[in-house]
């Protein structure tokens, strides 16, 4: 109920900006996609990702995030261990000026790469949704465009920013990038699942490789899991 209300009076006020978890994110009506906006007007929008960079995440961490979005999760483990500490990667060119203004509501500058993550670092087709949150690497089947962008090896990115935390939103890369990443330095991989696009036995099999590198699947809050590295 308190959810809607604060959806509906922000609606009527137009609002352009709403604090959520302690940060700034803009929600002008022609920058964000109605639905996206409703879900922040109401301060749910990533929540189950948030949950967990806000139990996980310490002063000090070191977080590599795959697929920054808008930039709210990078923005809560920013406020958290300190900008320099906060690299995010983003594969869609459409996102960056919404990152970028962001962090500056917010008096910060991102640690912004705006290339793909992938297992080899080589050029590949991306899918740009008209809806810009559902792009991929992987072809959907959405209304969009396909276009050729860089991207940079997840090993490359692990061994210089020297992560303690990952937190990976690859809307279905997650499979290739869980099982190419050396983990064994990271204490915690937050990762959303996406079975709808791979397919529930190609997320069993995310989920045994995991393990296998020695860490505990520690859990679910929908399709966002946390995974402990049990060595560390």
């Amino acid at each position: 109920m308190l959810r809607n209300l604060k959806m509906h009076w922000r609606r009527l006020r137009n609002a352009e900006m709403v604090t959520i978890r302690g940060v700034k994110v803009r929600t002008a009506r022609d920058e964000i996609p109605k639905r996206i906006r409703s879900l922040l007007f109401k301060g749910i929008y990533e929540t189950d990702e948030c949950d967990l960079v806000e139990s996980e995440v310490r002063p000090g961490d070191r977080v590599l995030e795959v697929g920054a979005g808008i930039g709210l999760v990078s923005l809560l483990a920013t406020r958290i261990c300190g900008q320099d500490n906060v690299l995010s990667c983003e594969a869609n060119p459409d996102l960056e000026s919404m990152i970028r203004e962001n962090y500056r509501l917010n008096g910060w500058k991102p640690n912004l790469v705006m290339q793909a993550v992938t297992s080899n670092g080589h050029h590949l087709e991306f899918f740009r949704s008209d809806n810009v949150f559902s792009s991929s690497v992987i072809d959907r089947g959405l209304a969009g465009d396909r276009i050729f962008v860089e991207s940079i090896a997840v090993n490359e990115l692990i061994g210089e920013h020297r992560p303690s935390i990952i937190v990976m939103d690859a809307e279905g890369s997650e499979v290739e990038l869980m099982a190419a990443a050396d983990l064994s330095q990271v204490r915690a991989v937050i990762v959303e699942m996406h079975p709808q696009i791979v397919g529930e036995e190609r997320i069993a099999s995310l989920v045994r490789d995991t393990e296998a590198k020695g860490f505990h699947f520690d859990g679910s809050s929908h399709k966002v899991c946390l995974f402990r590295n049990t060595m560390r």
